[in-house]
Parts: C-alpha cells; structure tokens; sequence
C-alpha cells in the first residue's frame, strides 16, 4: 500500500533533480487555448448559464451592465427556462379583461395569479377590484345619466296627467352614495368570484424584473418576487392632466368625479371627449351650470355629422361652449366643498385670454396607458413610445412571445369594456383549451351617454369615403320623433338615424349611426345583423316594430346625395 501510495505521488524530475513545476502563465495560456477550441469565443472567462454557454468575457459583462443576459442567450439559441413556475398565468391589472381571462384559465385549472393596484389621483382617491369600466366609468356614469334623465322624466311626466305640486329638487349625495354602495357590491363580487374559481388576487402593483419574472409591492411597500409561464398585461388607462399650473392641485378627473362627496356645483368641463360631453349632460340634467370647454372638434374618431348634431342639442339644452380655447392657469380663489376657482384660458387661433369663475373644473382631455412603469423595458416589451399604447398580433401577443395584452393599452384598438372582455377569454380559450377563434376588432358597437344617446357600429361617414371612395357608398339617413316625446311637445326632429352602404356589396351595411332615446339598446341587435352581412335589401325587408324609435331603419329611402328633406311631422 505504502509503495502504492509513493508511487501515485511521484512528481517529473527537473533536469537538476528536483520537482518540474509548471509556470502559472503556462497553465493558463493552455486552458485559454482549450477554453477558445471548445466554445470558439476570443476573451476569457467563458459565462455559462444552466449549462448553457452564454458568451465570452466581453460579451456577457455588456448583456449584465445592459441587464439583459438573456437576450444573450435567445441570440445563442438558448432560452433561460426556470425548474417550475409560480403560476402558469400572471395577470396584471384586474379590470374587466383582466378579470375575465384569469376566470377563464381557472375554468381549465391552471394555477393563476391577479395583481391589481390602484394608483391614488392627485387629490388621493382609489377604489376597489374591478378596474376604470365598474368603478369610475361606464357603470357610475351609465347610473348618474340614468339619474338625469328621470329628471327630464319628472318634467314630460306633468303632460302625462302626473300631479305633484312640491318642488323636485336633486340631493347629490343621495345619489353618489347610492351609486358607491352598488359599485362595492361589485367590487366584492368579483373577489369572491376569484376566490370560488381559485384564482390568487393581490392588492399590489405588479412591474417586471427579469423574463418570467415580476415583482409586487402592496401597499405597505412590502415586496414579493412571482414567476409565471405566460402573462397578460390589462393595466389600463388612466386621466391625462394639462401639465399647466394648478390642474392636479385643484382640478379632478373622472377619477374623482363618481365619488365626489360634495355637489360640484358650477362646472367648467376641458375636453371633447365621449366622457368630457357624458359628464357635462349629466351635470347638466341634475341642474347644475355647465360649460364645456372645446380645443377643437367634438368627439373626435366618431361621425363628425353625429358630433355636430349632439353638440347642438346640448347647447339648446342650456350646456354653455366655449370653442377653441385651452386653459393656461387654474387657481384657487376660495377653498371649500366646492371652493371656487379661476379659470384662465388662451385661444387656439390667437392670443386673445379669457378669465371664469367655477366651483368645479373636470378635465376630460384623454387618457393615458398605464404602461411605463411596469418593467416593460426589463424583459424587452416594444411599446409606441408617443402614446405607450402596446403593439400586438392577431392573437393579442406581444413581441415577447410569453406576454400578452388586453384592452385599452392596445395599440389601434377601440377602448371599450366589452372588446377586452371578449379579447381575454378567446385568448385564454387558444392558450389552453386548444381553441382557435380570435377576436373580431370590426364592427364593433358602442354607445355615447350624451344626454341625446348615440349609438354606432362600424365605419363613420368620413371612414367610409376615405376607405370607399364617395362615390361608392350611399348613405340614408332620416330625422325622426320618439313618440314618447310627442304628449310633451318637445325635442321634434332632433332624433336621427343614419346608415352608410357599400354599393359595390350589394349595398351592405358598413355604418350604422342612430341619435335617440335607448341608442344603446337599438344598436345592439343591429350590430348582430350588421357581423351576419345585412344589406340595405334585407333592413327593407325587415318589418317594424311599431311604435319603437328603431322601426326608422326598416323605411330609410332618403339617401344624402339626393339632398332631399328628412325631416318628420310625426310618429
């Protein structure tokens, strides 16, 4: 054993007797040699990562200095791929498409994730799971135009032969809290709705750190680090301000305004936006003094004909415009719910300047996506650096093949709650229960809230000519009276019905525009005719329901071109 042992330790003899050692430089020189035979890269060390060979020296400091190593890695061939996930589905943001993909991969049982965090506004409000459409849109404006037209109820309901001789007056806080105590409901439905289908939810705002990973920080600051699979970004928008001094001092968005604890009072609304004229008819329809101030044109992206006809209507209601000026200033002249305000506004063709007073100012100037603030530069997500809008595919993935988006933060996408809805479980559905439909972004109807509602459903009259040419669409159209309206004696010939046809498709119907009561309602059933090809033949063919505002649309023969008359002299 011990000859053995002796032996497995003799060393080379140098040429003077003692032990050969090898120099340092010599090993080193040699390793570095084998190092660029192997992996045939030029500077040493050599990275590797889970046994997967990222990059020289030179190489793999610049991808960590630029925090992306594994962009190194995809160039080599190679995908950084974690043992196990967290979750197999992270949904960022639980507004209604958020919502409504994380509840349709639970139905598949995968294990899913939502996080949900909402930014307080400048004078501090937030609320509850849901997102912008339950909390602060389309359901506490749909209630509080609801609120308004009973109003105008009350007045048409005298003529009807109702008696009450006390004086009707509106209480805003009976409303706002009525409309806040529904909107939690909802807010703890959908938590137990997450709960039933075993979907984790977190109140924290979810930012990428690394691929597969992001990170969440609640409240408290507190914060926890998540992998996931896949994700679904649904974060929404939220208010844009002027940047112009005073605005998020003493201003409020629609953020604010459905929570509001105090009756706004005299309201000057900036913007010409669906939500900008919907909350002026509201405000206006409870009483109070409104003015809407304009920079340039009334709801821009929809029929311009239409836009015209609602600012009409709501100015002969009492709704004050002030066209193509901008605010320059806000201050504050006395505090108090409301306090009072001044106003200082400069014209868009000129430098002329004008000065109000108001107890309320709401801006209403467009909405912002929420997506610069949530790591997408860290795992490579391409965003339209002007809106921050999210670029996708047909099958609403990103450029990052284990990312997805939803909604609003979609890049040429219309905003609207129901298209998420539909866009997140048809996802969800191709992910993991091997569907293949995707969603339809065409023809898809929607509705104003405008004290005159609007409804529409594909191409606008300028869409049309631009995309057709003039020449190839017929348009008809017609003024008409609700027969609701008729006892009361008012509001004659300010309803209207319009429709856009192709002429070289057998006259299809690319564009349906209706201005009435129950727009909403009307537009509906027509937008399930309009996917299944409807042609100005078949509405012809079609037999009215009477007496109903929509029956219109089953006798337009008065086309546009003709310059004939539209207007009505009864039901």
């Amino acid at each position: 054993m011990g000859s053995a042992l002796r032996k497995s330790k003799a060393v080379r003899q140098a040429p003077g007797g003692g032990p050969e050692r090898r120099r340092p430089a010599e090993g080193a020189q040699k390793l570095q040699e084998g190092q660029r035979e192997v992996t045939a890269e030029t500077s040493q060390p050599v990275g590797f990562v889970q046994e997967k060979q990222v990059g020289d020296h030179e190489k793999t400091l610049k991808a960590h200095k630029e925090g992306k190593p594994q962009k190194l890695l995809e160039m080599n061939g190679h995908t950084l791929v974690p043992h196990s996930y967290n979750y197999d589905l992270i949904v960022i943001g639980g507004g209604s498409g958020g919502l409504a993909a994380a509840k349709e991969a639970a139905k598949y049982e995968k294990k899913v994730m939502v996080l949900d965090f909402v930014t307080p506004t400048p004078l501090g409000n937030s609320w509850g799971l849901g997102g912008t459409c339950v909390n602060v849109g389309c359901i506490p404006k749909k209630l509080m135009h609801q609120a308004a037209l009973l109003g105008q109820a009350l007045q048409d309901s005298r003529k009807f032969g109702w008696q009450f001789t006390e004086e009707v007056k509106h209480n805003w806080m009976t409303m706002a809290e009525s409309v806040q105590n529904y909107i939690g409901s909802l807010n703890w439905g959908y938590r137990v709705a997450l709960r039933e289908k075993n979907v984790t939810y977190e109140n924290a705002y979810g930012e990428f750190v690394g691929p597969h990973t992001i990170k969440a920080t609640n409240k408290r600051g507190v914060e926890k680090l998540y992998t996931a699979e896949r994700f679904l970004i649904a974060t929404g928008e939220r208010p844009r301000y002027l940047g112009i001094p005073g605005d998020k001092e003493y201003c409020i968005s629609s953020d604010d305004l459905f929570s509001l604890p105090y009756c706004p009072g005299k309201t000057l609304v900036v913007g010409a936006s669906y939500v900008a004229l919907e909350c002026a008819g509201f405000l206006a329809g409870l009483g109070l003094d409104v003015t809407v101030m304009v920079r340039s044109i009334l709801l821009r992206g929809f029929d311009q004909d239409i836009a015209n006809k609602i600012g009409e209507y709501m100015e002969e209601h009492g709704i004050n415009f002030i066209r193509q000026f901008v605010p320059i200033k806000v201050e504050q002249i006395e505090k108090g719910t409301p306090g009072r305000l001044r106003v200082i506004a400069k014209s868009t063709k000129g430098n002329q300047i004008i000065e109000g007073e108001y107890n309320t100012v709401l801006l209403a100037i467009g909405r912002d996506a929420c997506t610069r603030k949530i790591g997408l530069d860290k795992v490579g997500v391409k965003i339209n650096e002007k809106t921050g809008k999210i670029p996708v595919n047909d099958e609403e993935q990103t450029n990052v093949p284990y990312i997805y988006a939803v909604g609003d933060i979609l890049q040429d996408k219309l905003e609207l709650t129901p298209l998420a809805i539909q866009a997140g479980r048809l996802l969800v559905q191709r992910l993991y229960a091997g569907a293949t439909s995707k969603c339809d972004y065409a023809n898809v109807p929607t509705t104003v809230f405008t004290p005159l509602e609007y409804g529409a459903c594909g191409y606008s009259e300028e869409a049309a000519v631009e995309k057709f040419g003039e020449k190839n669409i017929e348009v008809y159209h017609s003024h008409f009276w609700p027969l609701e309206w008729t006892v009361p004696s008012r509001d004659n010939n300010k309803c209207y019905a319009k429709i856009i046809c192709n002429i070289q498709d057998n006259e299809r119907v690319i564009g349906f525009h209706v201005l009435g009561p129950n727009a909403g309602e009307v537009t509906q059933g027509f937008a399930a005719a309009m996917k299944c090809g409807l042609t100005k033949e078949q509405l012809d063919s079609t037999i009215g329901i009477h007496p109903v505002c929509a029956e219109i649309f089953t006798t337009l023969s008065v086309t546009k071109r003709s310059g004939e008359n539209t207007l009505q002299a009864g039901c």
